[in-house]
């Protein structure tokens, strides 16, 4: 549906955007996922065709952007960060002129204005001056004038940005069901929420692909390995021969602590933690030792987030989705 060819924004020496590709199939809720600065409004930006690429190259269904603009932004809907509003309208008045700039006429324009306030819940606040409105309202509106025209592909810049926790919740809610009729690709700063709605990530930093996969897929290929701390009465020495017969253990490393405790950092693959902590508790069962604490520390997405944005082995993880495909 969309392909993202080697595309690369520069302005002056500052890379945005670098030698970005990717490919979005139709029917999916896409999260772009990077901290503020990583390039994600840039990228959006020339998606969509309001902003010029340095080099690469989008194609939307197969019409290049800035070849062939016209069929191309006729499959896209696009709310920027910042809504194009006109806040001396009211929503019905906003929506009829953004519908008259796309070329809809007549009754067609009237039965799609209906349908996009339906969609977007704004039925009551349809008469008001879009500048007394709340700011998760007027998200809704923007969002409105985006499905006009019936795009395929539905594209959002931070929606949820400066909203309180109930607007979040609501915008979330809409985009999930808007993901069952468009493909729809919306940016965030924020994992959580992203993991909450998307069937697959697009993880960028520093205007680079780092990762790019379904949630649960991402979470198995984990950089950071899953860690069990524990304080037990074992000296320094039997500790480490307790642990060594451990196979999945990749590293354990002691500090005594006061009253001739030792306190034991231990570092496992990405297998399943709980198995390891019972071949632990076993170990300890069998000597005259005992586990005084054990604390797990389970290695999530969040993890992954943080690692690859910190300049990880991102490459390797946005690579093998491609891996995965062939």
């Amino acid at each position: 549906m969309i392909s993202v060819e080697h595309l690369t924004k520069c302005y002056g020496d500052f890379v945005a955007v670098d030698d970005l590709s990717f490919e979005i199939d139709e029917g999916h809720v896409y999260g772009f996922l990077g901290p503020n600065g990583a390039g994600k409004s840039t990228t959006m930006n020339i998606m969509t065709g309001c902003l010029s690429a340095t080099s690469g190259r989008v194609l939307i269904d197969g019409h290049d952007i800035f070849e062939e603009p016209r069929p191309a932004k006729k499959l896209i809907g696009y709310l920027p960060e910042q809504p194009p509003l006109y806040m001396s309208e009211t929503p019905l008045e906003y929506l009829r002129f953004v519908g008259q700039a796309k070329g809809l006429r007549g009754e067609e324009l009237q039965r799609q204005i209906e349908e996009v306030i339906d969609q977007t819940k704004i039925q009551d606040v349809k008469g008001k001056r879009i500048s007394a409105l709340s700011k998760g309202y007027r998200q809704r509106v923007g969002i409105a004038q985006a499905l006009l025209g019936k795009p395929r592909v539905i594209i959002l810049d931070e929606p949820t940005v400066g909203l309180d926790p109930i607007q979040i919740i609501e915008i979330r809610e809409l985009i999930k069901e808007l993901g069952r009729s468009h493909t729809v690709i919306f940016s965030s700063h924020i994992l959580s929420e992203v993991q909450t709605i998307c069937d697959e990530i697009i993880m960028i930093a520093h205007g680079r692909l780092v990762a790019f996969d379904e949630p649960g897929k991402l979470e198995k290929k984990l950089l950071s390995p899953n860690e069990i701390n524990l304080v037990t009465d074992a000296g320094a020495e039997q500790t480490q021969s307790l642990l060594s017969a451990i196979e999945e253990i990749s590293s354990v490393s002691t500090s005594p602590m006061d009253g001739g405790y030792l306190r034991a950092e231990i570092k496992t693959g990405g297998g399943d933690i709980y198995a390891v902590s019972r071949k632990i508790f076993n170990a300890f069962k069998a000597t005259d030792k005992v586990l005084l604490e054990m604390s797990l520390k389970k290695a999530n997405l969040e993890d992954l987030f943080i690692e690859l944005n910190e300049g990880g082995a991102g490459h390797t993880l946005a690579e093998g989705k491609e891996e995965d495909e062939k």
